[in-house]
C-alpha cells in the first residue's frame, strides 16, 4: 500500500489550513480552492472518496468532537427548530430537489432523481461549525445550525437508502420507508442511551489520563459501529453519547481534560483540513464519464440544481420560523421572538460538505437487472458542483451578509460580566470551604502556605473583574495582555535556568522534563486566566 498520497494529503491540507489562519478567508474555502487547483497538477494521484472509509472512519470523530463541544442544554432549548430543520427540511429538500432534477435532466428517472435529492439534502456538520466559528454568529443561530447539522445526516442517509432501493429495483413503499426511518432514529438514540452511562463510568474510573484519552478516541467508533451492526443510525448514536459525555465532562479529572482538549483539537484540525481538501481533489474523478454531455448542458444542470437547493432552504426556513409562533401560544411564551434577519442567515448558512459526496460515491454502478445505474456520473457531478457551490458562494458571502444586515454578534462585555459573577460565587464558596478545612487540626499548614491558598482564590476572583475595560496608560495594553506577557517572561527566565542546569549536568533530562511540565501548567493557567 502506497502511503505517500495519504501523507501528502494530510501534510498539505494542514499547511493550507495553517496559512488560512493568517488570511480573512475561512479555512474550508481556501482548502477547497487548493484542492481544486492541485487536482489539475500533472502527476497528482486520484483521491477517490471511498464511502467505506469516509462514513465509518471520518464521520464519527468529526461528529463526536462537534457534539461534545455543543451545549446539551442549549440544544434541548432549541429542540423544535432543530427538529424542523434536521428532519423536516431534509425530507422536504429531498423531494423538492429530486422533483426538480427529474424535470430538468432529460431521461433521468424519478427514483434516481430522488437519490440525488437525498444526497444533497443535508447541510454538513463540519462546514457549518467551521464557518459559524469564524463569522461569530449569535449563540441561538449557532446552536440551531450545529444541532441541525449533527442530526440531519441520519435523516438523509435513511432517505437515501429508501430512494436507492426504489432506484435499483428492490422496491420501496411509503410505509416501509417510514418504518426504516423510525427504526434507524429510535435505534440510534437507544444505542447511544445504552452506551453513554457505561462509557462515562469507565472514563471516570480509569486512573491514567493516557488510558482515558485512548478510550476517548475509541468512543465515537464504538458507538457508530455498534449502532450500524443492528441497522440503527450510527450518527445519532455518536451524537447522543457525545452530548452526554460533554455535559458530564466536569466529572473527569483535570489531567484528562487538559490532554483530551489538546488531542481532540489536533484530531479535528487534521480531519477537517483533509476533508475539505478532499472535496476539491474530487474534480478529476467526477468529470470522468461526462463525455455524453456538452459543457453547456452540464453547466446548466449544475446551476439549476444549485439554485433549487438554495431556494428550497428559504422556502422551508421562513414558514418553519414564523408559522409555529402564529399557531401556538406555547411557542410564543417559551421561545424568544425570531427575526427575519435570523431566518435569512439560517437560510443562507446551508453549506454542504463531504458527507454528501461520500454518500454519492456509494451509489452502485448497476441496478438489480445488471444495467448501469441511470446517469450515475451525472449525479456525482451534480453533487460535487452543489457542494462546491454552497461552500464557495454561501461561505464567502455569509460574513458580508451578516455585516450588511448589521446582525449583532455575541456581546463580549456581557459574557465577561457573567463569568465574573460566576467566579465570585464559586470563590466565595471555596473560601468558606478553605477556612472550614484549615480549622481542622488535621489540615494544619504553615501560615505562608495557608496564605498562598487564600491568594490563589483572591487572584481568581479578581482576575475577571480586572478585564472589564482596564488598559495600561503607557503601552495601551489590556490587563490581560500585560499579565500574560509578564507571566510568560518570568516563566521563560526560569525555563532558561533549568535548561542551563541540565546542560551543565547539574540535573538530568528526567528532572528537566518534570520541572518544565510544572512551568507549562503554570503558563497554561496564566494564559487561561488572562484569556
Amino acid at each position: 500500500m502506497d502511503v505517500m498520497p495519504l501523507l501528502l494529503l494530510v501534510a498539505g491540507s494542514a499547511a493550507v489550513a495553517g496559512a488560512a489562519r493568517r488570511t480573512p478567508v475561512p479555512a474550508p474555502l481556501l482548502l477547497v480552492a487548493a484542492g481544486l487547483a492541485i487536482s489539475y497538477v500533472p502527476g497528482v494521484p486520484d483521491y477517490t472518496l471511498d464511502p467505506e472509509v469516509v462514513l465509518p472512519l471520518l464521520l464519527p470523530p468529526l461528529l463526536y468532537t462537534s457534539a461534545a463541544d455543543s451545549s446539551y442544554l442549549d440544544l434541548r432549548a432549541q429542540l423544535r427548530p432543530v427538529a424542523l430543520l434536521s428532519v423536516g427540511y431534509v425530507l422536504f429538500a429531498t423531494f423538492v430537489v429530486g422533483w426538480a432534477a427529474y424535470r430538468i435532466v432529460p431521461g433521468l428517472p424519478l427514483t434516481a432523481a430522488l437519490v440525488l435529492g437525498a444526497v444533497v439534502a443535508p447541510p454538513d456538520a463540519v462546514a457549518a461549525t467551521a464557518v459559524a466559528r469564524r463569522v461569530g454568529l449569535p449563540s441561538r443561530i449557532t446552536t440551531i445550525l450545529q444541532g441541525e447539522s449533527l442530526l440531519n445526516d441520519a435523516t438523509a442517509i435513511t432517505a437515501y437508502k429508501v430512494a436507492l432501493a426504489a432506484a435499483v429495483g428492490e422496491g420501496a413503499t411509503w410505509s416501509g420507508g417510514t418504518e426504516e426511518f423510525l427504526v434507524a432514529a429510535v435505534g440510534g438514540v437507544g444505542i447511544g442511551l445504552v452506551l453513554m452511562a457505561p462509557l462515562h463510568w469507565l472514563r471516570t474510573h480509569l486512573k491514567e489520563a493516557l488510558l482515558q484519552n485512548t478510550l476517548s478516541l475509541l468512543i465515537p467508533f464504538v458507538a457508530y459501529g455498534v449502532a450500524e451492526q443492528v441497522h440503527a443510525s450510527g450518527v445519532l448514536a455518536v451524537v447522543t453519547v457525545a452530548l452526554y459525555l460533554g455535559h458530564r465532562a466536569w466529572e473527569v479529572d483535570f489531567a484528562t481534560r487538559l490532554q483530551e482538549e489538546a488531542v481532540w483539537k489536533m484530531v479535528a484540525f487534521v480531519l477537517e483540513s483533509a476533508v475539505f481538501a478532499l472535496i476539491g481533489l474530487q474534480l478529476p474523478v467526477v468529470l470522468r464519464g461526462l463525455e455524453k454531455y456538452s459543457g453547456a448542458e452540464a453547466a446548466w444542470y449544475a446551476i439549476a440544481v444549485f439554485l433549487v437547493v438554495v431556494a428550497a432552504r428559504f422556502v422551508w426556513v421562513f414558514p418553519a420560523t414564523f408559522l409555529p409562533r402564529l399557531l401556538s401560544r406555547r411557542v410564543r411564551e417559551r421561545e424568544e421572538n425570531p427575526t427575519w434577519k435570523g431566518a435569512v442567515i439560517t437560510s443562507w448558512a446551508g453549506m454542504r460538505g463531504v458527507v454528501s459526496l461520500a454518500i454519492a460515491f456509494s451509489i452502485p454502478l448497476t441496478v438489480h437487472g445488471g444495467e448501469p445505474f441511470p446517469q450515475r456520473n451525472l449525479l456525482l457531478f451534480l453533487t460535487f458542483t452543489t457542494v462546491i457551490g454552497t461552500l464557495v458562494v454561501q461561505g464567502l458571502t455569509l460574513p458580508p451578509l451578516i455585516h450588511l444586515l448589521k446582525f449583532p454578534g455575541p456581546d463580549p462585555q456581557a459574557a465577561t460580566l457573567a463569568e465574573a459573577n460566576a467566579q465570585a460565587q464559586a470563590s466565595r464558596v471555596a473560601e468558606e470551604r478553605l477556612e472550614e478545612l484549615l480549622a481542622d487540626e488535621r489540615n494544619t499548614l504553615p501560615p505562608p502556605l495557608a496564605d498562598r491558598l487564600r491568594s490563589v482564590l483572591e487572584r481568581r476572583r479578581n482576575a475577571v473583574w480586572e478585564r472589564l475595560g482596564q488598559t495600561n496608560p503607557v503601552t495601551g495594553e489590556s490587563v490581560d495582555d500585560t499579565y500574560r506577557r509578564l507571566s510568560r517572561d518570568m516563566i521563560g527566565a526560569e525555563r532558561a535556568v533549568f535548561v542551563h542546569l541540565r546542560d551543565g549536568r547539574y540535573i538530568d533530562d528526567e528532572m528537566l522534563r518534570t520541572l518544565l511540565r510544572r512551568l507549562d501548567l503554570e503558563e497554561a493557567a496564566a494564559y487561561r486566566e488572562a484569556a
